[in-house]
């Protein structure tokens, strides 16, 4: 069978190009987690994935989610709130702002922190080589402005 790779998402591509064997299941795990704005966790992506294919276990889920993340393909998250999250492998750095009300995940960059963070690590004799950066937020209440 020939896929049309102008219609795979980025990590249907992604598993192609690694060579990973790609299930009809496996690959609607991961069309959704393509086009996922936010940072599932698995069984919230298990409720998406089961919107277009009910025969997709939760396990199913759990395995993929397992076998793209030790593949490099996803990035896991602990965003303090006993689960966790997935997103696609970073294209380009970014940090995260956390909502602790909401739960929203808000993705960020900030050149001013980029550059205080290589600062910081020079001024303690160190070359930065990589980071992450969780900012844990509440937003602003009447009387907390």
């Amino acid at each position: 069978m020939v896929t049309d790779v102008t219609k795979m998402s980025r990590l249907e591509r992604i598993c192609a190009e690694k060579g990973m064997r790609m299930t009809d299941q496996r690959r609607i795990i991961a069309r959704v987690l393509s086009d996922a704005e936010d940072h599932p966790d698995v069984e919230e992506l298990h409720h998406r994935v089961n919107a277009l294919d009910d025969r997709i276990s939760l396990s199913t889920v759990y395995r993929t989610v397992r076998l793209f993340d030790e593949a490099g393909i996803l990035e896991r998250h602990d965003f303090g709130d006993g689960r966790a999250r997935y997103e696609q492998a970073a294209r380009e750095h970014h940090d995260h702002l956390i909502d602790l009300k909401s739960g929203n995940v808000i993705e960020f960059r900030n050149e001013q922190i980029e550059k205080l963070q290589e600062i910081v690590a020079r001024e303690l004799g160190y070359k930065l080589i990589d980071h992450k950066l969780e900012l844990y937020c509440v937003p602003f209440g009447k009387k907390d402005e």
